[in-house]
């Protein structure tokens, strides 16, 4: 199919304006540069050599002088040779004083062949021809020039609003399932989508209706482009790629001209797949009050509505869009008919992380100490993006030590990169904040490693990373689908362990800022318990969603779903939600301190503690009675 949208068929004419304009001057280049190799080389090549006046009337007096040729106040002298002859071309040139002629000051014409010829003012008579026709063909060429660009922003006016889709040829897309990891059931999802555009008429003919519009939701990174491309190579059909934020512009009515453009050229393309990236730049609920039915994005949506409406029965074209905001959406686009056939993309599990590894690491020379089986279970909740990310960077920290083979440090530290950002070696700390550092990150550690419904300690670091002093990663045993109340109510201890191992060893009067990030997240953590989980004590089994996708305005003018009265009620369960996370580390500390002092001095003296070693130092580390779930 020959068929080229706008915007590569802009690129490829602009190119090719481009490369004839370089050709046309190379071409006049290489012609001026040939006029001027004739011109130099049919020119004498002798050389000249300016003497006095005084010196030639000598020169003529002693014989040497064969000929002489006067050109207006010029003379040309030609010497003699061996053999008393003239010179073929004359090796000096002198000039007559001004006043009288050459014989009249002193020249004796009679030794010598004497020739009068008239000066050449072809030079002359060129350069006061130039001085009137350059000036004349610059202005012409600038006139041009200036046409010329007016005409191309004519044609780019012209062309404003046609689509900017990308198409990827039917030929050339061979993306297929096989080479996607994971998400098994958004595959299964998709494979009816390749069916009917492989055999619209097997499903036709028992009364089935072409799904019009199929939506990819899933978190950043989890292959929403790679599953619509997957479609399209497995159908062997024609794949239109555009962003939603491609339609928006700042003239009203461009958005809408591009979407009219690009659902023709897809029906005439058909069978074929429209594939619009992050649909919610433009897909966002209407009627937030501002800019009204005028707004642009608003009539871009309208725009896309009626299109996916006007599809005939026998046109096979199939919108995927993909968006990782589903909650944001217009709900016109989401009834039947329209996206009626939402595939979530999922993070991905245990074995789809191992599978995609594998691919990622197909092509990397790995040592024999590189267990991908043990780095899948160290990454739950990373997308195949970071997955992919950590392949890149163990290779590119192999490549950094000049070595032939990634090893098992390689990808260690890759992971440790991408999970909790990059070791800060060069940060200098006082002994009295390295000594600080260890008791926070102690107390993270210590609790973490007592609670029992807590994730398992994996690295405990007082060396900076990221933008934190120190950090106590931990890991899920397993990856899981659900959180009781008693996994989140340790995570929240785990999270006030730090700040609270301060106040136990300092004081309350001498603890330190950095708590703050865990004071966020635990706040934040316990607020989800409570508005979104229903895990509350007065609060228990309700929900008190709020939708943060609108607009500013759409959301201040929208009332709370929940009174002032119920407002309190959430904060004050909030605050019991924290202090006993707090009063649960605390209980924890005070009763294991000797072992906050262990972990304390081995972390100043190695910084690092890996799982192992952390658990072997808190053996013996005990559950009091007043840190128990209840």
């Amino acid at each position: 199919m020959n068929f080229e949208n706008n915007r590569s068929g802009g690129k490829k004419s602009s190119k090719k304006a481009r490369s004839n304009r370089v050709r046309s001057i190379v071409f006049y280049l290489v012609l001026i540069l040939i006029a001027v190799g004739l011109f130099v080389g049919l020119q004498p090549t002798y050389r000249t050599k300016n003497v006095a006046f005084s010196d030639l009337v000598k020169d003529v007096k002693a014989g040497k002088v064969a000929k002489i040729v006067e050109t207006g106040n010029d003379l040309h002298v030609y010497m003699k040779d061996k053999n008393g002859k003239a010179e073929e071309y004359p090796s000096k040139i002198s000039r007559i004083p001004t006043g009288a002629s050459a014989s009249e000051q002193g020249l004796d014409l009679s030794k010598v062949e004497y020739e009068v010829t008239p000066p050449d003012n072809t030079s002359d008579i060129a350069w006061n021809i130039a001085a009137i026709v350059v000036p004349i063909a610059l202005m012409f060429v600038l006139f041009a020039w200036m046409m010329r660009q007016a005409g191309s922003m004519n044609n780019s006016n012209m062309g404003f609003g046609k689509s900017r889709a990308k198409l990827v040829d039917a030929n050339k897309s061979d993306t297929k399932f096989s080479d996607i990891a994971g998400n098994d059931n958004a595959k299964q999802d998709l494979t009816e989508v390749v069916d009917f555009l492989k055999h619209p008429r097997k499903f036709v003919s028992l009364g089935a209706r072409i799904p019009k519009g199929v939506l990819l939701v899933g978190p950043p990174g989890t292959g929403k482009t790679m599953m619509a491309r997957a479609v399209a190579g497995e159908a062997g059909v024609p794949f239109f790629t555009v962003s939603g934020s491609e339609f928006v512009e700042m003239f009203v009515g461009v958005g809408a001209s591009r979407v009219r453009d690009l659902f023709d050229k897809a029906k005439k393309s058909a069978p074929c797949i429209i594939f619009i990236d992050e649909i919610d730049a433009i897909g966002r609920r209407r009627g937030s009050g501002l800019g009204g039915g005028h707004d642009e994005r608003e009539q871009t949506l309208n725009q896309i509505l009626v299109e996916m409406d006007g599809f005939e029965k026998d046109q096979n074209v199939i919108v995927l869009a993909a968006t990782n905001r589903a909650d944001v959406l217009d709900p016109a686009l989401l009834r039947p008919g329209r996206f009626d056939r939402r595939v979530n993309v999922t993070l991905p599990e245990r074995q789809d992380r191992l599978a995609i590894l594998k691919v990622h690491f197909k092509n990397k020379p790995c040592a024999d100490d590189v267990d991908l089986d043990a780095l899948a279970a160290k990454t739950a909740g990373m997308s195949g993006a970071d997955l992919m990310n950590i392949a890149n960077e163990a290779a590119i920290r192999a490549a950094r030590f000049n070595r032939k083979q990634i090893n098992n440090s390689d990808v260690t530290e890759a992971l440790e990169k991408i999970a909790i950002g990059p070791e800060r070696k060069n940060s200098i700390m006082r002994d009295k904040d390295k000594e600080i550092t260890a008791y926070h990150e102690g107390g993270h550690a210590l609790v973490a490693e007592v609670l029992p419904d807590s994730d398992n300690v994996h690295k405990v670091t007082i060396i900076p990373r990221g933008g934190t002093g120190g950090v106590t990663w931990t890991i899920p045993e397993y990856d899981r689908p659900y959180t009781t109340i008693a996994e989140y109510k340790d995570e929240l201890a785990k999270a006030m362990g730090g700040r609270i191992a301060e106040e136990v060893v300092y004081g309350r009067d001498h603890i330190t800022s950095g708590a703050s990030s865990d004071l966020k997240s635990a706040t934040n953590t316990a607020r989800e318990m409570i508005i979104e989980l229903g895990m509350g004590t007065k609060l228990r089994d309700q929900s008190f969603h709020e939708d943060e996708g609108g607009l500013m305005m759409d959301r201040i003018q929208r009332e709370k779903p929940y009174s002032e009265k119920t407002q309190e009620e959430i904060d004050t369960e909030v605050a019991q939600l924290l202090d006993e996370a707090t009063n649960r580390a605390r209980a924890v500390i005070t009763t294991n301190r000797d072992y906050l002092e262990k972990l304390k001095d081995a972390l100043i003296k190695e910084e690092t503690l890996e799982a192992d070693e952390v658990a072997e130092i808190l053996k013996g580390a005990t559950l009091p009675e007043e840190a128990k779930q209840y």
